[in-house]
């Protein structure tokens, strides 16, 4: 792994650093709050050990500020405030971790090695699109070709199922299990009613079809191929 380490206090700094190199990871160390940030925002890590309490930028700025820059990397704070309310504000300023002094290096490597496993962040999806057809998952709104259409919840939670399976068939069972919470079937229409009134909206005004029936197994949408 790759960490940074941005500690004042030398003697603190000397053993993490020199734990992480027996360990075989590369750390990048720096004892400045403002240095650390540079370092954070421009460089990739897989974990970033921080004190808060910081010549330069304190910790809690620190780690604000990276996070406001879009910086993923998970940070552990390491430091003698050990509060709950300091706790609790330093998880809330968007660290991962929060470690006190004194404290075993066996544990904040530990620490660090969960940190490093997680799987990345992922962004949030708030807008679906295909061809010209954009579903805006924050405003419930719907637009094809820049026109705005109108659509029932249902109508919308339908179209926004088979968006987000764009080119893979989607069956009816998924439908009424993803739209409608049946886990079973209930021997209606529902289903094909629905689509039928989304097509009339998305399809049928423009001259590219986007919702495709695939004969006995369900509904495919797709752009044109």
């Amino acid at each position: 792994m790759r960490l940074l380490l941005i500690e004042d206090d030398r003697s603190v700094s000397d053993y993490v650093a020199q734990g992480f190199a027996e360990a075989g990871h590369v750390c990048d160390a720096v004892a400045d709050g403002t240095d650390g940030l540079f370092q954070l925002t421009r460089e990739s890590y897989d974990v970033a050990v921080v004190d808060r309490m910081l010549p330069g930028l304190d910790g809690l700025s620190l780690v604000k500020a990276a996070r406001a820059a879009g910086v993923k990397t998970p940070v552990i704070f390491l430091t003698a405030i050990g509060g709950i309310d300091d706790r609790v504000a330093g998880l809330d300023a968007g660290a991962d971790d929060y470690l006190t002094k004194p404290f075993a290096f066996s544990e904040l490597m530990a620490r660090v090695n969960a940190l490093a496993r997680r799987p990345p962040a992922q962004e949030v999806q708030t807008v679906l699109e295909v061809a010209d057809l954009r579903l805006d998952l924050l405003s419930r709104q719907a637009s094809r070709g820049g026109q705005s259409v109108d659509l029932l919840p249902k109508e919308f939670a339908l179209l926004e199922v088979l968006m987000r399976n764009e080119g893979r068939v989607v069956t009816r069972t998924m439908l009424l299990e993803r739209v409608w919470d049946f886990h079973f079937d209930p021997q209606t229409s529902v289903v094909e009613t629905h689509v039928s009134r989304l097509r009339a909206k998305i399809d049928r005004p423009f001259a590219v079809a986007l919702i495709h029936t695939v004969k006995s197994v369900g509904y495919s949408l797709h752009g044109p191929r």
